[in-house]
């Protein structure tokens, strides 16, 4: 997850999942008590449009509405009420489950619940449901502890036990290996206990138990707030499910609790001194976002103003009351953006106050974080990752790695440590610049970066004489560029490790691979970010015939 180019990585804004109405029912159980498992593995759908402002109860006249014609010998209607049992969960963190043979999608319901729901849009293969009531709850969940989680879209499971999200994520990952990929998984359950029938299967792929956090909140070091206006001041959080309307928020349970603090605070401040909100309608207004990143290992902290235009009124007194309050806070910067467009952050960025960096480590190595920089938004579990990463690629100190889709050079620099020579390649020049400065300030110099296309730069590199004995490949969610694949298989490095945030397009290139010569020995899930459906994965390949 290392690269600046990746579209929407750790801020999709899916819906959430939350029970309603007397339905919603609470579990004593804590997390780390999980008994069940998310099989029977589930078909996933490619993924709809949910129709906003859909109606929530009642049925409508049909003389006001221009719904489509109900679709015949389906087993329910619109608007019919069904109990139903929960046999799994989609990628989306939906329950899914069957009313007669029909699939319905249920947001809130867990695998393993027995549910009471109201049908709310049908298609020929597929429906969407309302929860109701809950009949039977599952072991996993739990009250969920965000006041706005019904509200936001920002966490989708807060609702199930934290144990109960590790083991669904590492069954999403094995579903994927297995339907998308068809590739031969080691089938065992959480404990390492092998199914009788494939005691011993030949090349099976072992799924391990899914890294999580000792402490899943407070991880992310990185906040993104919009910014709007109420009749009493600024408000800025989260925008509502499936609309771009704000829902003020004083507390989010998976930031930092300073990032928090530094947003309350430019809200207050901003009221204070007529600050007006940037109106996406209009075009009009000043301040459209507030962006706060905080270093975990030193403290540091940097505060981004993006704003409709130059012109700040009372800058001075604003930044001054910032300083006093957030004595942490060593950078304030503006972004300019005058566009109408939903990117956060314009062409134009300047320092108001402070440095133009804050620094932070992962492990033993130092990074430095602009405002526009890439970098991880869980710096906890990002040293997981990347130790994963670097005990695949197997490293003794003599070999030549490259690490495709390398970002601001994190991967890059970790792996630096331990092999001879390390070859970074990254389409976005500014992310190569911030590597290459990142590579002085740890005064790493067996690391070579270069601006380009993977597919395009490394065989150029090949014909240079540049040979790799490991491939690193980091991409975004749409997974490797059909050409890289190519490269790899031509390359023939020993070893291949593929580090992914999307375990469907993590099966479908491994597949390329192993058609390719490789075998797929080993992936480990990791959980980057708690209460989200999201998860990643290192996968460990190794050449057909070479030793593990």
């Amino acid at each position: 997850m290392s690269n600046t180019n990746r579209s929407g990585r750790g801020k999709n804004r899916r819906n959430s999942a939350a029970p309603q109405g007397k339905g919603k029912v609470s579990s004593s159980r804590q997390p780390g008590q999980s008994t069940q498992s998310s099989r029977p593995s589930i078909r996933q759908f490619e993924k709809e449009v949910r129709p906003h402002g859909a109606s929530q109860s009642g049925v409508r006249s049909k003389g006001r509405n221009r719904e489509s014609a109900p679709i015949e010998g389906l087993p329910v209607s619109k608007n019919d009420e069904t109990i139903i049992d929960i046999i799994g969960m989609n990628h989306d963190g939906e329950g899914v489950g069957r009313a007669d043979g029909y699939t319905l999608f249920v947001q809130g319901a867990l695998p393993g619940e027995t549910v009471r729901v109201r049908v709310m849009k049908t298609k020929k293969q597929y429906g969407y449901a309302k929860l109701l009531e809950i009949v039977k709850a599952s072991p996993d969940r739990v009250s969920a502890p965000c006041p706005i989680y019904d509200q936001c879209g920002g966490c989708q499971i807060q609702h199930m036990s934290y144990a109960g999200q590790l083991a669904w994520k590492r069954q999403l990952v094995i579903d994927n290996l297995q339907r998308i990929g068809k590739l031969n998984v080691l089938v065992e359950d959480e404990t390492g206990v092998t199914e009788p029938e494939q005691a011993e299967p030949e090349h099976a792929i072992r799924v391990l138990p899914t890294m999580g956090m000792d402490e899943p909140w407070r991880y992310r070091n990185k906040a993104q707030v919009p910014i709007g206006v109420t009749e009493g001041g600024l408000v800025g959080g989260f925008y509502a499910k499936g609309t771009h309307r704000i829902i003020d928020m004083e507390t989010c349970l998976i930031q930092h609790e300073h990032n928090d603090e530094v947003v309350a605070k430019v809200k207050e401040i901003g009221s204070h001194f007529g600050i007006s909100a940037y109106n996406e309608e209009t075009g009009r207004g000043l301040l459209r976002h507030v962006v706060v990143k905080k270093a975990f290992r030193t403290g540091e902290m940097m505060l981004v103003l993006v704003t409709n235009g130059r012109d700040i009124p009372h800058k001075d007194e604003w930044i001054g009351s910032i300083r006093e309050a957030i004595p942490q806070v060593a950078s304030i910067c503006q972004n300019v953006n005058k566009k109408q467009t939903n990117v956060i952050f314009g062409d134009e960025t300047r320092v108001l106050w402070g440095r133009d960096v804050i620094y932070d480590f992962i492990g033993d190595v130092q990074f430095a974080i602009s405002p526009r920089s890439f970098y991880q938004v869980n710096p906890v579990q990002t040293e997981v990752l990347y130790g994963k990463t670097v005990e695949y690629a197997g490293l003794s100190g003599k070999e030549s790695v490259i690490d495709a889709y390398c970002g601001i050079g994190t991967i890059s620099l970790f792996l630096a440590q331990h092999a001879d020579e390390v070859y970074g390649v990254e389409i976005v020049p500014e992310a190569i610049e911030d590597a290459r400065s990142n590579a002085m300030l740890n005064e790493m110099r067996n690391v070579k970066f270069e601006v380009g296309a993977s597919e395009d730069v490394i065989p150029r590199w090949k014909e240079q004489g540049i040979e790799a004995d490991v491939i690193v490949v980091d991409p975004p969610r749409k997974g490797c560029d059909p050409r890289l694949l190519d490269t790899i298989l031509e390359m023939k490095p020993e070893r291949v490790v593929y580090v992914s945030c999307n375990p469907s397009t993590l099966a479908r290139d491994l597949r390329v691979l192993e058609d390719g010569g490789y075998r797929t020995v080993e992936v480990t899930p990791v959980d980057m970010f708690p209460h989200t459906v999201h998860v990643e994965s290192v996968a460990m390949l190794v050449r057909d015939g070479a030793d593990v």
